[in-house]
């Protein structure tokens, strides 16, 4: 697929840096000071690391059908999903929830970052939004938090769709581990307008990330912030934990929901030798390819991909 084209539905709802000063589409009143959460997994007795309130979207359905709940994956946010939840929502009469994970989009910030923490965030989140058990769509990074919340929670979870991804440690086709360094190189002069310091953003990060559409959808994640131009993804912790975020934690048990697993044609990130595990942890999984589909399926293939989603739901 184009480079130019890959990405471009996700971009039309992601440009954040478009928006006014006041704030960055539909949660958070206010994006100037991100909130920090304090560490509770170190020093002290090693306290478990506490859950976040996660920022959202939810837009209003059916009571009686389980919601459909969007997770994004690594460098998303919430709006990577706007168009799609709102075709979804239209057609399929459901509830349809957006979630910013934390470190992420508008939600807090935090220096723990694990799946078995971004699941206990949903373990809270979902039953206060009077939502569980509902279906969860999760990409990439979102796609092993929503595989671990089935396997750990399965109450909560009516079905899967786990969207180009495994319950594998992900090795040698992803970039992010280049994409991080790169973005922490960025360097921005302060009161700058907007449109220049992002030509300078994608300029600067040109040299190491290739891919006109992946730069497009890093630069999302830029925002000024008092005069100052800042990553709203909290990239200290994004480093020193992006190891457990391409690994998968290790289970025993397996999820008995129905399943889906989503793949784009042309990615690789989904291999056949996952298959075995993808079996043991999920014996009720299905296996869909979209053709003329990268990584970003829904970005890729919009269309393709509510038509997957609604084919799951019946």
């Amino acid at each position: 697929v184009h480079a130019g084209h890959r990405l471009a539905t996700m971009l039309r709802w992601t440009r954040a840096w478009r928006l006014p000063h006041g704030g960055l589409g539909f949660s958070s009143p206010s994006f100037t000071r991100v909130p920090v959460a304090p560490s509770s997994s170190g020093g002290r007795g090693g306290a478990e690391p506490r859950p976040l309130p996660l920022s959202y979207r939810l837009l209003d359905g059916e009571a009686a059908l389980p919601a459909v709940v969007f997770l994004h994956g690594l460098f998303g946010s919430k709006t990577n999903f706007n168009s799609i939840a709102k075709a979804l929502a239209q057609q399929t009469g459901r509830r349809v929830l957006t979630v910013d994970a934390r470190n992420h989009g508008d939600s807090p910030h935090s220096p723990d970052m694990s799946y078995e923490i971004m699941s206990q965030d949903l373990q809270d989140l979902l039953p206060q939004l009077g939502l569980a058990p509902c279906v969860i769509v999760g990409h990439s990074m979102g796609g092993k938090t929503a595989m671990l919340l089935a396997l750990q929670r399965p109450d909560l979870v009516e079905r899967l769709i786990a969207v180009d991804i495994s319950p594998v440690e992900t090795t040698g086709i992803s970039n992010f581990a280049t994409y991080v360094t790169a973005m922490r190189t960025i360097n921005i002069p302060d009161e700058l307008p907007r449109s220049h310091a992002r030509k300078l953003a994608d300029e600067q990060l040109s040299s190491v990330v290739q891919d006109m559409a992946v730069r497009q959808f890093l630069l999302t994640n830029l925002v000024e912030v008092d005069g100052r131009f800042v990553w709203r993804v909290n990239l200290n912790a994004l480093t020193q934990h992006l190891d457990k975020i391409l690994a998968f934690p290790q289970r025993q048990e397996s999820y008995l929901g129905p399943t889906l697993f989503l793949c784009g044609g042309n990615s690789q990130f989904v291999h056949p030798s996952h298959h075995p595990e993808i079996m043991r942890l999920f014996p009720r999984a299905q296996m869909q390819t979209v053709p003329n589909a990268g990584h970003w399926i829904h970005a890729d293939r919009p269309q393709d991909f509510i038509a997957a989603i609604r084919g799951f739901l019946v």
